[in-house]
């Protein structure tokens, strides 16, 4: 028998139940799974980012030169971990949408999400195994094992939360078509962890299949909204259902709350500063024994020789923090966030969570000055990738400014140009590097290192700059000379005749 539903309270500005009334609900045994939802996006933003650690931590020995052997084998981890990570921000977005239909929670619910995040801290394990062994079938197949287990704990939440409608958003738990909505809520969740199965399947004897639809899960929120346009284009748009469940939908292509995309974008950035100094802790203390011997017990010449490491720690931890300076202060500007500026914010993260390995490549400039060129080029793509997805994510703002965009910060606004420039920083700068290394090979270290210096100090004197370049603008627009009138110009003002 069916639990009676209880009355729903009303909530406040804020979204919260008034006081008083949350004790009801405790008294109830459910409770508002704002909590919940913070530790799930903390764990998820953790899970995604430690991701690159396998990568960052690519064994190569002393002697072993860059060469396309390497490049091929780093190349190979770099991609199998953007898609692993874009694969975990596909779970971090359906969870998002799974507790915009689950409005309240119970201590089973609870368990049932503590259950689906066990199995998501498994993921780092299976993505090691595929980092190691890329053609296995082990790794594979226990990475689609891991996403399908995911899958089934979110539709056992599905089926326990409609049991009991109380717990349900009040749109679905008052309607009369909750079967309808049930059924469309499932194949949403089951039908990445379909592709999973599959995908496990075929890592048993052909494996490239494995990896083609581990990448369609990524993709299918996209490709199936392209269907859908294709298919309204030749067949016109389809007639509405006799019991639409269109009002409140539950669809991956909608946009994410604004709030949980700054939690889970905060998550990411936090953990890769974190992941910085634990590779100090790690690669920097010297040997108690080899400071007795090498260095006569100096601590202070023995880490002398580490001096570079912190230079390149320093230089990326500055990196990391102005990429989410610089993302905090498109949010502040951002009212909602679109389906595409999700998936921009999206690759962004997923470079900002490789900036460890750029730390890993400057770092080594002191151990292995022989192939630091091609390691300042592959610490230049990262930082390009991850500041220049944001740029993108600013422009498409600007598209829909009026949806998106704050007043302040629209097109012509006091902010607009201030946050043009501070989000072209990184991509110009980077990119000015990269270019400088073609011509200027020798000194391709002096110019990494330059660019981490100088882009704090241009953030610093940012504001100063564009007000002095938007000054010179109004100037030589009041020098140039009017345009003249054309004949016939109902708007050109009446000319003298001439004497």
């Amino acid at each position: 028998m069916s639990r009676p539903q209880a009355p729903e309270p009303a909530l406040d500005v804020q979204g919260d139940p008034p006081s008083g009334e949350g004790d009801e609900d405790t008294a109830d045994g459910t409770q508002h799974s704002h909590r919940m939802l913070s530790f799930s996006d903390a764990l998820l933003s953790i899970i995604a980012t430690v991701m690159i650690l396998p990568v960052t931590h690519t064994e190569l020995s002393p002697q072993q030169q860059f060469d396309k052997s390497v490049q091929k084998l780093l190349a190979t981890r770099i991609a199998v971990y953007l898609m692993t990570f874009l694969i975990v921000t596909v779970a971090w977005a359906a969870h998002t949408r799974l507790f915009q239909v689950v409005g309240k929670i119970d201590d089973t619910l609870a368990l049932l999400n503590l259950a689906c995040m066990m199995t998501i801290t498994f993921l780092p394990f299976t993505f090691s195994l595929m980092v190691a062994f890329p053609a296995a079938p082990l790794g594979i197949f226990l990475f689609c094992t891991c996403v399908i287990a995911i899958g089934v704990v979110q539709a056992l939440i599905v089926v326990y939360a409609f049991r009991f409608p109380h717990l349900l958003n009040p749109q679905i738990g008052r309607s009369a078509h909750r079967r309808l909505h049930r059924k469309h809520i499932l194949h949403i969740v089951l039908r990445g962890p379909a592709l999973c199965f599959l995908a496990a399947v075929f890592s048993l004897f052909f494996y490239p299949v494995s990896y083609l639809l581990l990448a369609t899960v990524i993709v299918l929120p996209y490709v199936s909204k392209a269907a859908g346009w294709c298919r309204d284009r030749l067949r016109g748009p389809p007639e509405p259902p006799a019991h639409s469940v269109e009002f409140f939908t539950f669809d991956l292509q909608e946009p994410l709350s604004k709030e949980r995309v700054e939690a889970f974008s905060d998550g990411v950035y936090a953990i890769v500063a974190t992941l910085l100094i634990l590779d100090i802790c790690s690669d920097n203390v010297p040997d108690a024994k080899d400071v007795a011997e090498r260095f006569h017990g100096s601590l202070v010449a023995a880490l002398s020789e580490f001096g570079p490491q912190f230079l390149a720690y320093f230089g990326s931890f500055a990196t990391v923090g102005l990429l989410w300076f610089a993302h905090h202060s498109l949010f502040l500007h951002v009212r909602k966030a679109t389906q595409c500026m999700g998936l921009l914010n999206t690759l962004s993260l997923a470079f900002v969570g490789g900036l460890p390995l750029a730390y890993q490549q400057t770092s080594a400039f002191a151990r292995r000055p022989h192939d630091e060129l091609e390691r300042v080029r592959v610490s230049c793509a990262i930082v390009f990738f991850a500041s220049v997805f944001q740029f993108a994510m600013w422009t498409t703002a600007l598209l829909r400014e009026a949806e998106t965009l704050r007043p302040s910060a629209r097109f012509g606004g006091r902010e607009h140009a201030f946050m043009f420039a501070k989000l072209a920083l990184y991509p110009c700068a980077s990119l000015l590097a990269f270019a400088a290394t073609c011509f200027l090979s020798r000194f391709s270290t002096a110019i990494f290192h330059l660019m981490q210096i100088a882009v704090p100090f241009a953030f610093l004197l940012l504001r100063l700059l564009v007000r002095l370049g938007l000054a010179l603008l109004r100037a030589l627009r009041g020098l140039a000379p009017p345009a003249r009138p054309t004949e016939g110009d109902p708007q050109a003002p009446l000319l003298p005749a001439p004497c």
